[in-house]
């Protein structure tokens, strides 16, 4: 099965530890993903770049409406993904737990959908 592992953090305790633990963290997130792609588990990450860099995009009544920022205004900003393979979602949920971003954040743990006729992933 296919998981996608959401990961949340909040962007202002990363910058009150510092640069060096966030380098550090990100470090041990690497280290996560090429263990995963060892294993055959492993499809795509990436981290995000700051909230501040995101747009949200709504259509209401047929106009585009664009506005600065993510869409709900929380403590905790989506900061990245992680698109796994795991045997089951309690597997993925392990895997969750050993990332560096769920001991400051969050890390959501979703099955991903599987809907026919979509296009093959060009990677």
């Amino acid at each position: 099965m296919r998981f996608m592992l959401l990961c949340y953090d909040d962007e202002a305790a990363w910058q009150r530890l510092g640069d060096a633990a966030l380098r550090a963290a990100m470090q041990e997130a690497v280290e996560l993903t090429h263990e995963l792609n060892a294993k055959g588990q492993y499809y795509v990450a990436s981290p995000l770049e700051a909230v501040r860099t995101a747009k949200s995009v709504r259509v209401r009544d047929g106009k585009v409406l664009v506005t600065d920022g993510p869409f709900a205004e929380t403590r905790e900003q989506l900061g990245g993904f992680y698109l796994i393979e795991a045997k089951d979602q309690d597997e993925a949920v392990a895997i969750a737990a050993r990332h560096s971003g769920a001991r400051l954040g969050t890390v959501e743990v979703r099955p991903i959908l599987e809907i026919e006729g979509l296009p093959a992933s060009n990677q």
